[in-house]
């Protein structure tokens, strides 16, 4: 065969092919004497002085092949990558955009469960995404999810909601993302399937009633932590959400011109009256760190899980049902006594404007929402039973 030979050196013999493209001499090394037979070097070479003589550079050729086959496993391997990869991935790329409790639900909803409880006795069990997480995601449908949430709405309703509610947005970023684009199916969690296989979601209406506020204050203020006890106090008397007023510190509280600056999740950043009773509460607390509401074992410095002692509360104070966010409601509930106009509260409690008039056409001053505050706060003690005498200018707020 015209062009083959073998190149011998001090450490190997190796079968050569030396031939011309576009009028340039090349030498191509087909490979060891010790793996290729003369046959199969004489085929090789005849190859590529076929591929010459049509004007191919067999190193060109080569080099595409290579790139052919590391595509194939390229897309082989991407085509094996299990749901927990991509989680992995999705809580990698989103958690800086994420608070806390929305990365905390994401990883325990995902978990596979089995480990001692940090709490009691036991062991965790898995998570709601725990089934899928071992699945590749080349295999999530229609029919596996609704299957997969089939089973758990039996067990857990609540929880197979917000499991659904996040799998679908993980699977929105999939379909960006290039590294798995296009591996599950896009009808996976359609509306379709939710419709028909949860439960349909009911309006929360636990709120106070003016009758009960009595028990309730009675119940919140035996709180043996102090600061648990004005927490949940404020938290009712100023409508907020129950994380941003967590993380309140004590750069945000302003005596000197009463106001509150709280963290709002809708414009960033908004400001309230600090009325009377609430400055007196926020007064009283310890300062041991930068957080008004501190916790000396909590890891982040302040409040973080206040449920449990006001579960108590309401087991004293006899009422059923009333959960941290229903507070939030109670304070819109109940203004309403006091005749307040709903764009005050809405201001108060950080909800978007619900009509062009108010988006556009009312920008009002502190002082008008302390106004309004003020008497909210007022027929709510009085409701409650509480005597407070407000301060005097330059003394101590206290409560009596």
């Amino acid at each position: 065969m015209p062009g083959l030979g073998v190149r011998a050196t001090v450490k190997t013999k190796a079968f050569i092919y030396q031939g011309r493209v576009d009028k340039k001499a090349i030498r191509l090394t087909i490979g060891d004497v010790r793996t290729w037979g003369i046959d199969e070097a004489r085929a090789e070479a005849r190859r590529l002085g076929t591929l010459l003589d049509q004007g191919v550079d067999p190193r060109l050729e080569k080099k595409q092949r290579l790139d052919d086959l590391k595509q194939e496993q390229s897309e082989a391997k991407r085509a094996d990558a299990t749901v927990a990869d991509a989680w992995s991935d999705y809580i990698e790329a989103r958690k800086p955009r994420w608070s806390e409790l929305h990365l905390k639900d994401h990883r325990k909803i995902s978990q596979a469960g089995g480990l001692p409880r940090q709490r009691g006795k036991g062991k965790t069990q898995p998570g709601a995404l725990a089934p899928l997480m071992k699945m590749k995601l080349a295999d999530i449908n229609a029919g596996t999810v609704g299957q997969w949430l089939a089973k758990e709405v039996e067990t857990r309703p609540t929880r197979a909601r917000l499991a659904f509610a996040l799998f679908r947005a993980f699977l929105n970023w999939c379909d960006d993302n290039p590294r798995y684009q296009g591996l599950s199916s896009p009808d996976a969690c359609s509306k379709r399937i939710a419709k028909q296989t949860l439960p349909r979601k009911g309006v929360k209406a636990d709120c106070l009633q003016r009758e009960q506020l009595p028990a309730w204050f009675k119940g919140v203020q035996q709180i043996q932590n102090p600061v648990i006890s004005a927490y949940l106090q404020i938290l009712m008397l100023t409508g907020a959400r129950r994380g941003e007023l967590a993380t309140l510190q004590w750069s945000d509280v302003d005596f000197r011109w009463e106001s509150l600056s709280i963290r709002d999740k809708v414009e960033g950043e908004r400001i309230i009256p600090l009325t009377p009773y609430v400055a007196s509460l926020i007064d009283s607390l310890p300062r041991r760190n930068e957080w008004v509401f501190s916790s000396p074992t909590s890891k982040r410095g302040h409040l973080v899980e206040p449920r449990a002692q006001h579960q108590r509360a309401l087991t004293v104070a006899g009422i059923e049902g009333l959960t941290l966010h229903g507070l939030r409601r109670s304070f819109g509930t109940l203004s309403e006594w006091v005749e307040v106009p709903a764009g005050i509260v809405a201001q108060i409690q950080g909800h978007k404007p619900s009509a062009t008039v108010e988006k556009h056409y009312r920008q009002r001053p502190l002082d008008l929402l302390r106004q309004w505050h003020e008497k909210i706060e007022l027929w709510i003690l009085e409701q409650a039973g509480i005597e407070f005498e407000p301060p005097v200018a330059g003394k101590r707020l206290r409560a009596v």
